[in-house]
């Protein structure tokens, strides 16, 4: 799938409650629109692509400006396209990143991720982030 351009409305439910997310691109024009929104929220998720190893210490840098005006905020990085060959493994993700910076007072998860071609099947790992997802927007609101 192509990284996301622009912002993009996600639900997702549960058996006792319904979530809104506003996912919005990474690309430069819609940056400024970040800590606007990460405001109001109730936890940043944070996708790197594991493949592109080239990106990643940008994404390093975007990721540690936004958390650093809120200690608290809960953070779930997903790391997508670990089917990829020339993906980095999950613990070269969390160094790339400097996950182990992110604060003592910060939940943090970290996720291999994948997107499956057709779209349909939703690999375990992603029920296990939405019931976490939804549990930590529980906990926050």
């Amino acid at each position: 799938m192509a990284p996301t351009q622009g912002f993009n409305a996600v639900c997702i439910s549960t058996e006792d409650s319904q979530m809104e997310f506003l996912e919005i691109g990474g690309s430069e024009p819609f940056r400024s629109y970040w800590e606007m929104y990460l405001s109001k929220g109730l936890l940043l998720i944070f996708v790197v692509d594991s493949a592109d190893h080239n990106r990643l210490p940008e994404a390093k840098k975007h990721l540690h400006q936004l958390i650093e005006t809120n200690p608290i905020l809960p953070l779930v990085v997903f790391a997508n396209k670990q089917d990829l060959e020339a993906a980095y493994h999950i613990t070269d993700i969390h160094e790339a990143l400097a996950l182990s910076e992110v604060g003592n007072d910060r939940k943090m998860f970290l996720f291999g991720t994948q997107v499956t071609e057709n779209g349909s099947e939703i690999p375990s790992v992603m029920q296990d982030a939405k019931d976490l997802i939804a549990q930590l927007a529980a906990d926050m609101h």
